[in-house]
């Protein structure tokens, strides 16, 4: 009965609107959970043609995420004009760069006065956070970037976004960057749902400004030599857009504190994997200890287990905080796992 109502008060929570001054302007924050400063929070921030509601609203309430939020301070950040409601930018505005909304990030940190695990959604924010994480390594914990490309637009990239400008409308641009063709076409029902709501939305040159803003981004440069100092989980999703610039990325990452997990069909569509995906994430880095093992976890610790002890001398053994206050843990070696749905 008290999981059944910690769940109905979780799911009717609204959470709580602040609005964060920063250097670069004022950020839309909304706060669910009690704000235990013991551990960190989870910070979301949403991709292009979105807002944090319609971006992560179906996760979050997600019934096997419900002993995730019910643990943990969920802060999820709108980027600038793309709430609901937001005022519209006059013509000429000139919109925040890609590294100026990250250097907006540490003031929600420490206007809520957390560190933080980086929860983001596709490859916009993963972009966005994986800069965060480089250039404010103390205040990020863990990081997982879903389908994420931390490489600026190459040549062939800038001439077909030009030709798309003049071909396609901004909708069909930003669905082009959120799904594969053979999602698209999997999908079609949800496609137009999106495509709807992108066309009809009243902030649309807002929209269009944060579109820009994404496709100026510079190369965050990631090499071994210069990396995430936290834990990492890649997610991509089985021919996703951004499937071939994850996998380069995670090449370049430190492969004893990264794990690479590949989806199929895509997580967008199966938040199950991807939450199961992430609460063992969580209790890798000490927190949620007691808590029971997901179907995921359980199959990736027989999976692992059986392909370290072929190599004979290397071993996955971590000890957990039993308190679940979380704690620094022995590397463990990288790894993949591809998850069929």
């Amino acid at each position: 009965m008290q999981d059944a109502e910690i769940a109905a008060r979780i799911l009717l929570d609204q959470g709580q609107e602040h609005c964060v001054e920063t250097s670069h302007g004022v950020l839309h924050v909304t706060v669910h959970g009690a704000g235990n400063v013991r551990r960190p929070a989870i910070l979301t921030f949403h991709d292009v043609g979105m807002d944090s509601k319609s971006c992560f609203s179906t996760l979050f309430k997600f019934e096997e995420m419900q002993e995730i939020v019910k643990n943990f301070t969920v802060v999820h950040v709108d980027a600038p004009g793309q709430e609901d409601g937001a005022a519209i930018y006059p013509a000429g505005y000139q919109y925040a760069t890609m590294d100026q909304i990250s250097d907006m990030l540490p003031a929600v940190l420490q206007y809520f006065n957390h560190s933080v695990f980086i929860f983001p959604e596709r490859c916009f924010t993963s972009f966005l956070h994986s800069r965060s994480q480089l250039t404010n390594p103390e205040a990020v914990e863990g990081l997982v970037l879903i389908n994420v490309d931390t490489n600026a637009r190459g040549w062939m990239d800038w001439a077909a976004q030009k030709l798309s400008n003049l071909t396609s409308s901004l909708s069909d641009q930003i669905l082009s960057h959120l799904f594969s063709q053979e999602e698209m076409s999997a999908n079609t029902e949800l496609i137009q749902t999106h495509k709807e709501r992108i066309a009809k939305a009243p902030n649309l040159i807002n929209i269009e400004l944060f579109w820009k803003s994404y496709q100026g981004r510079r190369d965050l440069n990631i090499e071994r030599n210069n990396t995430f100092k936290c834990p990492v989980m890649l997610v991509v999703g089985d021919q996703a857009p951004y499937e071939e610039a994850a996998v380069e990325c995670n090449s370049k990452l430190d492969p004893t504190t990264t794990s690479f997990l590949k989806v199929c069909p895509s997580p967008v569509f199966y938040p199950s994997k991807l939450t199961e995906a992430f609460k063992y994430f969580i209790q890798g880095m000490g927190y949620m200890a007691s808590s029971c093992m997901t179907r995921l976890s359980r199959s990736r610790t027989t999976s692992l287990s059986s392909s370290y002890s072929m190599e004979g001398s290397r071993s996955r053994s971590r000890t957990l905080s039993q308190g679940s206050q979380g704690g620094q843990l022995p590397p463990s070696p990288s790894h993949t796992m591809e998850v069929s749905c």
